[in-house]
């Protein structure tokens, strides 16, 4: 046994939020949320894993998203982040268009959603850089 193993043992080990005995938001192996919270290192930590694993969801589902530039990849990350991968599905024409290059329909369809209402700016950032081919 190690220092790991016997925190695990005495704290347990729980990968959603929960309330420890004394109310205090914790989650893991005893990491107290409301006084500890998280370091920038470890946001950026999981932040590296949820690009990635929407990447991967993106790079599965669309044989062509492999192929597209990066700052364009970025633009279906981005969405997919935001609204997961059931609903990126719910942009059909968009999905096309993106597969034919065509940038100006693709963002138009962004811009012509429910989505684009909810979001606000961060839809019309993201149809630029659809559109233009360059981080915004």
């Amino acid at each position: 046994m190690d220092i790991i193993a016997q925190l695990k043992r005495d704290e347990g080990v729980r990968h959603f939020p929960y309330a420890d005995t004394v109310g205090k938001l914790t989650i893991g192996v005893g990491r107290n949320l409301k006084d500890v919270g998280l370091r920038d290192s470890e946001i950026d930590f999981l932040l590296r894993n949820d690009v990635s694993e929407k990447a991967t969801q993106l790079s599965n589902r669309f044989p062509w998203f492999s192929g597209l530039d990066e700052v364009r990849r970025g633009v279906l990350v981005n969405m997919t982040f935001n609204m997961g991968i059931g609903g990126v599905l719910g942009f059909p024409k968009f999905l096309v268009a993106v597969s034919r290059g065509e940038w100006n329909v693709a963002a138009a369809e962004m811009l012509d959603s429910q989505w684009a209402g909810q979001v606000g700016d961060r839809a019309k950032r993201l149809a630029q850089q659809m559109q233009t081919g360059q981080w915004v």
